[in-house]
């Protein structure tokens, strides 16, 4: 047993994390428990934390009271230390090791690492890519409700240097769970010897780690603040998202959705300095599916044929009726996709929705059928009617189209930003072209 402990330390003394955690992973809670009761204390901390949840869970139930206490205590005491420790870990292993720590510890951890560890941890820490636990950062001050206001301001001094902003102090109970949140200016002008509990409320606004980023941006628009706490299903505290961050997801988000409602695969920051391959792909995919769409639209024509014939002047408004329908419909599109996007409506609203469209599509189509009518009794005053009755239901579908596609698309869980312009504007071609050649053979008698 002598020898195996010193194979253990010699281990921790050079740094090998890996294999010290798969030795250990090989031993049982009592030989582990023997072990950290005898090693140096530069390695037990480290040796402690490469356990896995029920591990630890289990060896430290069989150390010494003494031994227990000075485990904690290392984690708050051994700054140096621990952070030497920490910052010397592979990436993958110590994120590793932090997804098996309770969030109050993590939280801990996080502050000892350099700024790129740190931003290399949470990016690995398993949050999803658009998630807020992407954005948050552990660079803030909390305060103990039992603290005074002159505890706070002294608290506030020593650690606040790197706080990410001061605007906001966080109150925490002794698990490290989010109580509420407190303005500076409030403490600036309470009294001293006023206890934080007098304070608060415990009424205040929260994210959760895996929360979308979206969820994050419509919450800083709801509540108008400059930083908000980031909290776990335990309502731990395990760190905040300030604005200037939201503000960059947002140009980011809306980059996005302004180059997939433009059917562009990726986005495409600066074309002047992407690679003209890169531009070839992002846009090539989209519109080879849209040419293989507008085959509907010359199917529909040549169905129609007999009717062009005997009309020749429909072919003039064919454009004019067909772009109409296709430019209702991405105005429809646009303001759904907006609403969507930041939570002015919902899909269950959808119902509701469709018969403001209908009216207002409506009037829409009556407009421009007049406009259209007056364009025909110079040209081709013989199918006025057609124009005008074709113009009024094209418009309608148009419109009609570009509302419900984008709920379609949130429906089955995708982004309402792919219901583009261009998959709009097809879909409402070849519906256009069908009603317009079916309006005319009505009223010509085929």
């Amino acid at each position: 047993m002598v020898e195996f402990k010193d194979k253990i330390q010699l281990l921790a003394d050079s740094k090998d994390w890996k294999g010290l955690k798969q030795v250990l992973n090989d031993l049982d809670p009592i030989q582990i428990a023997d072990l950290l009761e005898d090693i140096s204390d530069n390695a037990e901390i480290i040796i402690f934390r490469l356990l896995n949840r029920n591990q630890a869970k289990e060896v430290f139930q069989l150390l010494s009271h003494d031994k227990q206490e000075q485990i904690i205590e290392d984690l708050a005491n051994n700054v140096k230390t621990l952070s030497n420790l920490l910052n010397d870990l592979e990436p993958d292993d110590r994120t590793a090791f932090f997804e098996e720590l309770p969030g109050k510890v993590t939280h801990r951890l996080m502050q000892l690492l350099s700024p790129e560890e740190r931003t290399i941890t949470t990016q690995l820490l398993g949050y999803p890519e658009d998630s807020v636990g992407r954005l948050m950062t552990p660079e803030y001050v909390a305060i103990k409700t039992n603290n005074t206001v002159e505890q706070a301001f002294k608290h506030i001094r020593k650690y606040g240097k790197d706080s990410e902003t001061l605007n906001v102090i966080y109150v925490v109970d002794d698990e490290w769970k989010l109580i509420d949140d407190i303005r500076i200016k409030e403490l600036i002008l309470a009294s001293p010897q006023q206890k934080i509990e007098d304070l608060i409320d415990r009424r205040f606004v929260s994210l959760h780690a895996m929360d979308d980023q979206e969820t994050a941006i419509k919450s800083f628009q709801d509540y108008d603040r400059v930083a908000l706490p980031v909290t776990n299903d335990e309502n731990l505290l395990l760190g905040i998202v300030t604005f200037d961050d939201i503000m960059d997801v947002a140009e980011e988000e809306s980059t996005e959705d302004f180059h997939k409602f433009g059917s562009i695969q990726s986005v495409i920051t600066n074309p002047l300095k992407e690679k003209t391959f890169n531009l070839y792909k992002n846009r090539i995919i989209w519109l080879v599916v849209l040419v293989f769409m507008n085959i509907f639209s010359g199917a529909a024509i040549s169905h129609f044929e007999n009717v062009i014939q005997s009309m020749v002047s429909l072919v003039f408004f064919l454009p004019l009726l067909i772009g109409s329908a296709g430019n209702a419909g991405s105005q429809s599109a646009t303001l759904m996709i907006r609403a969507l996007a930041v939570g002015d409506v919902e899909v269950k609203d959808w119902y509701n929705l469709i018969w403001k469209e209908l009216l207002v599509s409506f009037l829409l189509g009556i407009t421009m059928a007049v406009a259209v009518s007056i364009v025909a009794s110079f040209r081709a005053p013989e199918i006025i009617i057609v124009l005008f009755i074709t113009m009024v239901l094209i418009v309608m579908t148009g419109c009609l189209i570009g509302l419900l596609l984008p709920f379609i698309f949130t429906r089955f869980k995708l982004d309402p930003a792919t219901a583009s312009a261009p998959l709009i504007t097809s879909i409402a071609d070849i519906c256009g072209i069908v009603i317009y050649f079916s309006v005319a053979s009505y009223f010509l008698n085929f």
